[in-house]
């Protein structure tokens, strides 16, 4: 019997099928036994049977249904991530942390010593913090991803390959005029939206507007904050597409 068939046939519309009934019946499992995954067991699915267990049965399961409209856009989100996740360890496996590590420093390098070459004294600095920067996350990401468990991974491993990821394309358009309309300038409004709309309670974004000024190495100091949010979300949702669809 093919994979298809035992997810219940048609398609895409029965792998969603086949998804949303095993996060409901996850969530349904926190409170009552035996309602994930019993259509084969021989104890069978646990079924309320007094007027109390229904009520509460029947509320509990209205509530994850309204969760699911959350959560199964996060779990598409959290496939695609572990499809490209999986792709990016497949390079680590072949080449082992230190390879990954001796080709980021390579590349940093090289970056480094053109920026010493090309560039003012202030600016050669910044290129160089983003680069060891760039190139200790590479490692930790690395090592995190292949001596770490799930919770490591999530916790540590993502926010340091989303440092990896984000700073090189940032450090390139310090370097790079032509880069600037393409990195910079959508940073600095993205910047500003957040200090508008997220970082004003508390006076928080007076007190960085008054205190620091977005520039130069400001821009990567910028993304690798942003980084390790954004890597615990990503690291999260992969959880989820894991809970969904464990991989083989």
């Amino acid at each position: 019997m093919s994979t298809r068939s035992r997810r219940g046939g048609g398609g895409v519309v029965g792998a969603v099928r086949t998804d949303v009934q095993r996060l409901h019946g996850a969530w349904m499992e926190l409170v009552f036994p035996r309602q994930r995954g019993r259509g084969h067991s021989v104890m069978g699915k646990w079924k309320p049977e007094t007027l109390p267990q229904k009520v509460g049965y029947h509320a509990w399961s209205s509530l994850g249904a309204l969760g699911l409209l959350l959560l199964y856009p996060l779990t598409v989100v959290g496939l695609a991530t572990r499809f490209y996740a999986t792709k990016l360890d497949s390079t680590r496996t072949r080449l082992g942390v230190a390879g990954v590590t001796a080709i980021a420093l390579f590349g940093w390098g090289t970056l480094t010593v053109i920026a010493h070459i090309q560039l003012p004294f202030d600016a050669f600095v910044a290129i160089a913090a983003a680069s060891a920067v760039a190139t200790v996350s590479t490692a930790l990401a690395a090592g995190f991803s292949k001596f770490g468990g799930r919770g490591t991974s999530v916790l540590l491993a993502y926010p340091f390959a989303m440092t990896a990821l984000f700073l090189p394309p940032v450090v390139a358009a310090l370097v790079t005029p032509s880069l600037e309309g393409i990195v910079l300038e959508p940073s600095y409004e993205f910047a500003v939206w957040v200090l508008d709309n997220v970082l004003h309670v508390g006076g928080l974004d007076e007190f960085l507007r008054s205190n620091y000024e977005l520039e130069g190495a400001a821009y990567a100091a910028m993304w690798v904050g942003i980084s390790f949010p954004l890597g615990w979300f990503f690291g999260l949702v992969v959880a989820l597409a894991n809970l969904v669809r464990p991989s083989d």
